[in-house]
């Protein structure tokens, strides 16, 4: 079965365990949640992830997830360009998120970077989800 938008469906497994107060959670392995991860791992949203390889080449993420005080680090994460309509942005146009407190990630031509990285480097880009 085909999936129409991969990265909302790994950001709702995220949102779903966050919820549930569970400590990690697995997605399908790809590029480019493996890039997204990346950025929530460097600001610091998530402990960290590793691959987990299945027969046949396929493989999972395992999601570390991260807690302060028994409230989780993640309050809000969502998806802002989706298939039906995706949204760019200039390096100027790029969305603040709760005043700079959050970040959103922007899939540039340089990579998948954060906010704040792709406004110092001054490219813009599609920008794929926003968390606080």
């Amino acid at each position: 079965m085909s999936m129409s938008d991969p990265l909302g469906d790994m950001l709702t497994r995220i949102r779903n365990a966050l919820m549930r107060g569970k400590s990690s959670c697995s997605t399908p392995a790809s590029k480019l949640r493996a890039r997204v991860l990346d950025v929530l791992q460097s600001e610091g949203y998530i402990r960290g992830y590793s691959e987990v390889e299945y027969d046949k080449g396929k493989s999972e993420f395992q999601i570390e997830l991260k807690y302060f005080d028994g409230d989780p680090v993640i309050q809000k994460i969502e998806r802002v360009s989706k298939p039906g309509r995706r949204v760019y942005a200039g390096a100027d146009g790029i969305p603040r998120v709760a005043n700079g407190l959050g970040v959103s990630i922007v899939s540039t031509p340089r990579g998948v970077m954060a906010d704040h990285e792709a406004r110092t480097q001054n490219i813009g880009g599609e920008v794929l989800c926003r968390v606080f």
